[in-house]
């Protein structure tokens, strides 16, 4: 179940078993929702690099390669591979990647950061969505992940139990929002409402502390959504989601999309969600490459932000977080994206967010990162520093969310390293009137990962302490103590190929 057809998923790979298992992915990483660009020959390089020197320096320090690139210094490494390909974009120092030390004293200076991501995914324990499952059935037979040999892979990695381990023992990440994705197919939901209420309540029971919030989904235009929205409100979510494409999953037979500035169907919601006390109001924008449009024609006029605007205008007292930023270019070569920032100073449908506030007067408009951030950090980090200046300067500093749309992408620890390090190079700050994102716990940088998202859901700054001594902070502890690691593991698939290099006989 799921976007991509029989046909798709043949020509593609496991991403666990035939991506590179390094800190950071070297190719593009998508779920079954999108179809993953090849592996671009800049990629390549970057994968090259960071073996090599992954290599020298773990035989340097007595380790196996693997475990050296699940170390502070092997994402340092990591980084350094990526300037060496991209230019000066990151900021480390070959002393982090050579001195484990080193990597260690910034690692643990930077634990204590505030880290809120409000952009998680988990599935549902009854699940159809399989396609994952032959990802997981090569996991032990491959050895990447000690924790996973001597048993059967499944899709039960995809689900609760992995998904705690990876957004909060694997990554720094304190505070995390779980999400979902509905479908006119009740069975095919991620999860449901309820049981994203039941997934946070079982994960703050056993934290001590409040680590995780929940989404409410909700479906304009499906019968009876209004009396299931009414249901949803009841579990008293910290915030709505709902997708104007209508079912993700199935696009094929999505029947109800809607527009945000619907006044006969969606302001019925959102009239519900104040009356709740809900004021969040998320919304899946983007992901709809030129050749999604081209295969579902009829879902283009619902895939962009031209319906944000009006929304924001005619509802002051809700703030519209839109999901990815609107960020069309998903899945597609990067080069694309990057050719068209260089030709006409804009990214497609990101920039047309970006110019919601001034165009309508409004200060309700927010962007969440998510599959954005992701994806062009390491496909073409050039273009990642440019749509993160667009955000900024258009939306402004306190309205741009962190969000990593993981488990898909493994633990999201390489997301934050790569905010952290990311600066927006001085030529294109010059050009295009970007603001620096500065150090990684500056306030530019602090405003993204935690403040904005904290502000929106009325985290006060005097609750954070609670995170830093509760139970799951304390587990933790004791995970790194007892030697434990990140996997570097991505869930979903990949390209067998490199753009530019002959297809292999199956694409024929």
């Amino acid at each position: 179940m799921g976007l991509l057809s029989d046909r798709e998923l043949a020509s593609l790979l496991p991403a666990e078993t035939h991506a590179f298992a390094g800190p950071i992915p070297t190719q593009c990483v998508s779920s079954d929702e999108f179809m993953p660009a090849a592996q671009t020959p800049r990629q390549r390089r970057v994968e090259t690099r960071i073996k090599e020197r992954g290599g020298a320096l773990a035989t340097r320090h007595g380790m196996t390669r693997r475990r050296f690139l699940a170390t502070a210094s092997g994402m340092a490494a990591a980084f350094l591979a990526m300037n060496e390909v991209y230019g000066a974009l990151y900021e480390v120092s070959a002393a982090e990647a050579q001195t484990p030390d080193v990597a260690k004293e910034r690692a643990d200076g930077l634990s204590r950061q505030f880290i809120m991501d409000c952009h998680t995914h988990f599935l549902r324990d009854d699940t159809r969505i399989m396609g994952f499952v032959r990802q997981r059935e090569a996991v032990g037979k491959a050895g990447w992940n000690p924790a996973l040999r001597g048993k059967e892979q499944t899709i039960e990695d995809l689900k609760y139990g992995n998904y705690v381990k990876e957004i909060f023992l694997d990554s720094y990440t304190k505070v995390a929002l779980i999400s979902s994705a509905p479908s006119d197919i009740e069975q095919d939901w991620f999860l449901t409402n309820e049981q994203m209420a039941q997934a946070r309540d079982k994960v703050n029971k056993e934290a001590g502390s409040k680590r995780l919030y929940a989404h409410a989904i909700f479906t304009p235009g499906q019968p009876g959504w209004l009396e299931k929205l009414d249901a949803a409100l009841a579990l008293q979510p910290d915030s709505a989601k709902g997708y104007t494409v209508g079912d993700n999953t199935h696009k094929e037979t999505s029947r109800y999309p809607w527009r945000m500035d619907d006044e006969k169907v969606a302001y019925k919601g959102y009239e519900k969600m104040l009356k709740a006390g809900i004021k969040n109001v998320c919304v899946h924008k983007g992901l709809f490459p030129p050749s999604v449009e081209k295969e579902f024609p009829s879902l283009r006029g619902y895939a962009d932000v031209a319906d944000v605007g009006q929304a924001a205008k005619d509802w002051p007292q809700l703030n519209f977080i839109i999901y990815h930023s609107a960020y069309r270019h998903v899945g597609g070569d990067p080069a694309v994206a990057l050719a068209e920032f260089e030709r006409t100073g804009r990214i497609a449908w990101t920039s047309d967010l970006a110019d919601i506030p001034a165009q309508y007067g409004v200060s309700n408009v927010y962007g969440d990162v998510g599959q954005l951030f992701a994806t062009t950090l390491v496909a073409q980090p050039r273009v990642c520093a440019a749509l993160m200046g667009v955000l900024i300067r258009g939306l402004g500093v306190d309205h741009v969310n962190w969000g990593t749309d993981a488990v898909w992408t493994g633990s999201p620890q390489w997301q934050i390293e790569g905010l952290r390090r990311l600066e927006i190079p001085r030529d294109m700050q010059k050009k295009h009137g970007f603001a620096a994102l500065g150090p990684a716990e500056g306030p530019v940088k602090s405003a993204i990962f935690s403040g904005n998202n904290a502000r929106l859901y009325g985290l006060k700054l005097e609750k954070r302490a609670e995170h830093l001594q509760d139970r799951f902070a304390a587990l933790k502890t004791e995970y790194e103590k007892s030697g434990a690691e990140r996997s570097n593991l991505r869930y979903g698939y990949v390209h067998p190929s490199v753009i530019g290099e002959v297809p292999p006989q199956v694409f024929a």
